[in-house]
């Protein structure tokens, strides 16, 4: 295949030149006695344009990743202080899930321009869809999360008068919702890598069977960070525990992730790589601080803090990621050639 422009003369996608080895029987690659110089191939597409089209998804998607995570991780924390009678912890958890989840949906109404399309999106449940499974994920999780926060506002309230009966009916249905917040968050914190590997983008295409488990490790941590910060330090162990899985499933996937080969390549260079090596150090400081915080206030909030800044740095980086690897044509072209290669030579797809 040739460019335009090129009138047949000069191929692009590196073949031979046409008209080689015509004429004087040198065969192949030889022309008039003298040997063709084939061209690199340049990766480069019609009119100057990427193979693939770079999603439209503005900032807030990457920012929705994070929130996400972090209402998902919140309510697994307070769900788990819940049963294990940490007051202070169930409070922060549920607080910190609602504000959460409430960003998160008006950072995905917002990306979407009209918040009728949201509601559109619940007229149909569509199994084979992410986008569609995410969307009910998201609209059960959402109710369960705010009225267990709500619960937490009502314990604040007097005993007697007007308020009263909403301070004695909303606690014990605030610790059902809770418990209902927490068996949908692992389906709330993974669906988006799901989500982000049914698409076209190379690096995140390719990552399928890792990135659910590095947005679940990054959505243990947000919530394990949340919980340091806001919780009394006689209350944080289980968010320190927490934190120390969240960053090995986290630190196995990213690994897993950094062997993929040419498609792998985008993380690893450029602003993505230099977002996601930011996450990795603020996750090993907090991860360190936490453990090591043993009653210490001040450590136990930076600590958490630095936790929820590694959190956001690892999803903007994979968002920048898959963004890089569709406006180069490497990433798409190659990999086609290597499976139509091993196709021809037998070996499967």
């Amino acid at each position: 295949m040739t460019r335009p422009g090129d009138n047949g003369e000069r191929p692009w996608d590196g073949g031979p030149r046409r008209g080689a080895g015509r004429g004087n029987g040198a065969g192949p690659g030889v022309v008039a006695g003298q040997p063709v110089v084939v061209p690199p191939a340049e990766f480069s597409s019609y009119y100057g344009r990427p193979v693939v089209k770079a999603p439209v998804w503005r900032r807030d998607i990457p920012a929705y990743l994070f929130t996400g995570g972090l209402a998902a991780g919140s309510a697994l924390l307070a769900a788990g202080a819940d049963l294990s009678g940490r007051a202070a912890l169930r409070r922060a958890g549920r607080l910190v899930s609602l504000g959460a989840v409430g960003a998160s949906t008006f950072l995905l109404v917002n990306d979407l321009g009209r918040p009728a399309r949201f509601h559109h999106m619940l007229r149909v449940a569509k199994p084979t869809s992410p986008m569609s499974v995410g969307t009910w994920i998201l609209a059960a999780f959402a109710p369960a999360a705010g009225l267990a926060g709500v619960s937490e506002v009502a314990a604040a309230l007097p005993r007697h008068g007007p308020l009263g009966l909403a301070r004695r009916l909303l606690p014990p249905a605030g610790r059902i919702a809770g418990l209902a917040a927490a068996a949908t968050a692992p389906a709330l914190a993974t669906y988006t890598g799901v989500l982000l590997a049914d698409t076209a983008m190379p690096a995140w295409h390719d990552a399928y069977p890792d990135l659910p488990f590095l947005f679940a490790g990054s959505a243990l941590v947000a919530g394990a960070g949340a919980g340091l910060v806001a919780a009394p330090v006689t209350q944080t162990s289980p968010a320190v525990r927490l934190a120390v899985a969240g960053a090995l499933v986290e630190t196995v996937a990213e690994r897993r992730i950094d062997r993929m080969g040419l498609t792998g390549e985008p993380y690893r260079t450029g602003r993505p790589a230099r977002l996601i090596r930011g996450g990795r150090l603020l996750l090993a400081v907090g991860t360190a601080g936490a453990l090591l915080a043993r009653g210490n206030r001040a450590l136990s909030a930076l600590s958490g803090a630095a936790l929820l800044a590694a959190s956001l740095l690892t999803r903007f980086g994979v968002f920048e990621a898959g963004v890089a690897s569709a406006r180069d044509p490497r990433y798409t072209v190659l990999p086609q050639r290597e499976r139509r290669a091993r196709r021809e030579a037998g070996a499967g797809p």
